[in-house]
């Protein structure tokens, strides 16, 4: 039987009426103690501080332009250009009156904009909180409202609907920046209202004019609100500290150092995932941290491969639905085929899923049968997919089989909330008896298993079934001004997510709810 994680205790039957609790589990890096944090990296400001001085003319932010009403290559902004901009942009930001503590909104598609905004927040010890409209009609007010957020950088496409909200009627809304410049459209009712608009040019030269000392975070200081859905309808604010992310950053690291392929400063990751949500930050948080490069999408799911194809990236991280799409798209070539062309494939399909089953690694499974039929799978994803993540919800286990047979890539999958960064565990990406499963915690991570009687659940039964609970560094605050529901999924240390799981020899399966 193989182990992959570090049980720490034998749990307990439940007294009183208490639930039964299952044994807490660690990751093996975490067996007899957490590693110790790294003193460089104790807030997310320290990550691009630290990456400007040490990957100064690499390649950061990477957006493609438009040449004669078409798209055409990525251009791309260094780390030093990238911090040079934040700085201004910081200034800015304090000349137009936010200050250390204050809330300020993002609102838009992902972009090198999005990005420099974000890390202006964080040099002066601002709260970045993204804005987006699919939590339900009224999100952004609320939002808005919630946050008291007076300064919003947005996407020139959706001034009007920052325009159009409560926040800009009752007077809440006084400055914006367009992540280009201002609609002309938009011009006339932005003087009516009285609020101050900027281009993006505008609020760099007041920046450069106007420059202010920046005031970086505490570990402990806030460095997002991240909204969610609510079950009571209004979304809940989720609380995240600096010291939680770059925990999670930090176990992120020392868990790939564990595996043949390491993450380098040529790595490339294409950002299509909503940057309003965990997982995409988390990711371009943890490329930044290595001075490897992000390139974002022109904007156009529907021609993601356009990007894929330009960008070649090396990283690939979607949701099942972004996989399925794939796994679909080579299913119906496939059925096009000549029946005798079709059962080659089959064969060889087999042919390495046996040898990936017996524990060879990818590359080492069946070369021949990459060779002549995986690498085709692997240039529809733009041909340089070295490692491919699914998150978000179950993945499964027939589209994970075969990503990890014909990617050509190393493939993983974990389960996280934005409450714990996005990352409570994780497969190890070239170990094919975890597939189907979340795998084991995250390195600063404890797990365990709660009874939910009413289901049957039990965390010492066997398998054991329950709740998921979490606990460590990584976790959340609490909810922005609730403590009611904070208190109520916080108890004695133990973040109780919600989520149900079963335990399969050390790794975790997880039930859709």
């Amino acid at each position: 039987m193989k182990v992959f994680a570090a049980q720490i205790d034998e749990g307990k039957k439940g007294k009183d009426g208490e639930p039964s609790v299952g044994p807490v589990y660690r990751n093996l890096l975490s067996k007899d103690d957490f590693p110790p944090p790294d003193v460089n990296m104790r807030t997310t400001w320290d990550i691009i501080k630290v990456s400007a001085v040490k990957y100064s003319e690499n390649k950061m932010l990477g957006r493609r332009e438009i040449i004669d009403g078409k798209l055409g290559p990525y251009v791309w902004k260094t780390y030093k250009e990238v911090y040079t901009e934040v700085l201004y942009i910081g200034s800015a930001l304090r000349a137009s009156g936010a200050e250390p503590g204050s809330c300020v909104g993002i609102y838009g598609a992902n972009c090198v904009q999005w990005i420099i905004a974000m890390q202006a927040c964080s040099a002066h010890s601002i709260v970045c909180v993204p804005l987006y409209d699919t939590l339900g009609q009224g999100a952004v007010n609320f939002i808005l409202e919630h946050a008291e957020i007076d300064t919003v950088f947005v996407q020139d496409k959706k001034v009007k609907e920052l325009l159009n909200s409560d926040s800009a009627s009752s007077g809440r809304l006084k400055t914006i920046v367009c992540f280009t410049s201002v609609p002309k459209e938009d011009q006339s009712k932005i003087g009516q209202i009285g609020i101050k608009s900027y281009s993006w040019n505008e609020f760099l030269q007041m920046g450069k004019q106007k420059p202010v000392d920046i005031v970086p975070p505490q570990p402990d200081s806030i460095c997002t609100i991240m909204y969610t859905s609510g079950t009571s309808g209004d979304p809940k604010g989720v609380i995240l500290n600096h010291e939680s992310i770059t925990m999670t950053i930090r176990g992120l690291d020392l868990f790939m150092e564990l595996f043949e392929d390491k993450m380098t400063t040529d790595d490339v990751y294409l950002s299509f995932l909503p940057l309003a949500h965990i997982l995409d930050r988390m990711i371009e948080e943890y490329f930044f941290r290595k001075g490897a490069s992000v390139g974002y999408y022109h904007g156009d799911l529907n021609a993601l491969t356009e990007d894929l194809m330009e960008l070649k990236p090396t990283f690939f991280a979607g949701v099942p639905r972004v996989f399925e799409r794939v796994h679909e798209g080579v299913v119906k070539a496939l059925d096009e085929l000549r029946p005798l062309r079709r059962k080659i494939f089959d064969q060889l399909y087999k042919h390495k899923l046996n040898y990936l089953n017996l524990g060879y690694k990818h590359r080492e499974a069946s070369p021949l049968a990459d060779l002549l039929a995986f690498r085709k799978v692997k240039a529809k994803l733009g041909g340089r997919i070295r490692l491919i993540t699914s998150g978000g919800a179950p993945l499964s286990s027939e589209v994970e089989e075969f990503l990890r047979v014909t990617s050509c890539a190393f493939v993983t999958q974990g389960y996280g909330l934005t409450e714990s960064c996005g990352l409570s565990t994780i497969t190890y990406p070239d170990e094919m008896s975890m597939a189907g499963t979340v795998g084991v915690p995250q390195t600063y991570t404890e797990l365990r298993l709660e009874e939910v009687a009413e289901m049957g659940y039990d965390p010492l039964g066997n398998p054991p079934r329950g709740e998921i609970c979490l606990r460590g560094k990584t976790i959340f605050a609490g909810y922005h001004k609730n403590p009611e529901l904070t208190n109520e999924v916080i108890k004695d240390g133990w973040f109780h997510t919600g989520s149900l799981a079963e335990y399969i020899c050390c790794i975790y399966h997880i039930f859709p709810f």
